[in-house]
């Protein structure tokens, strides 16, 4: 089971191989394809660093715990319906971003992501509205 905050189950839908450093990119891209393999895997929604913050860069300011974090994890739960503590499969998360969510969520929730910009994250959604998993990751 992997314990994921909020914000960090859009982050995964539009994930493409990036990060902040080359130990960060291999902890994403590992739990990424884990996801895409094994959809039954579990994970429980945290409200603090999870999973993929642990291999978060100590290069100066340690931005998982910033307030704005906590607030984009928040709005994002509260947009798929789910509440911390909770465990679930992450074909469950699929299933909530499908039925609950649209790509421009992104441009609101997500609207002080350094990521966003990229577009993928509204890839991401849109592919889980077409029926597409979460992208192979080489």
């Amino acid at each position: 089971m992997y314990k994921l905050r909020g914000h960090h189950l859009f982050c995964l839908l539009g994930y493409r191989g990036m990060g902040y450093s080359e130990e960060y990119v291999k902890n994403m891209t590992k739990l990424h394809q884990t996801l895409r393999n094994n959809p039954h895997t579990y994970i429980q929604i945290v409200n603090e660093p999870d999973h993929l913050c642990e291999k978060y860069p100590n290069s100066g300011k340690y931005h998982c715990q910033d307030a704005h974090i906590y607030e984009r994890d928040a709005a994002i739960l509260k947009k798929l319906g789910l509440q911390i503590g909770e465990i679930l499969q992450w074909r469950n998360i699929e299933a909530a971003v499908r039925n609950r969510t649209v790509p421009a969520d992104i441009q609101v929730v997500c609207e002080t992501c350094s990521w966003r910009s990229y577009g993928v994250c509204e890839e991401g959604i849109q592919e889980m509205h077409d029926g597409k998993r979460l992208r192979e990751i080489n």
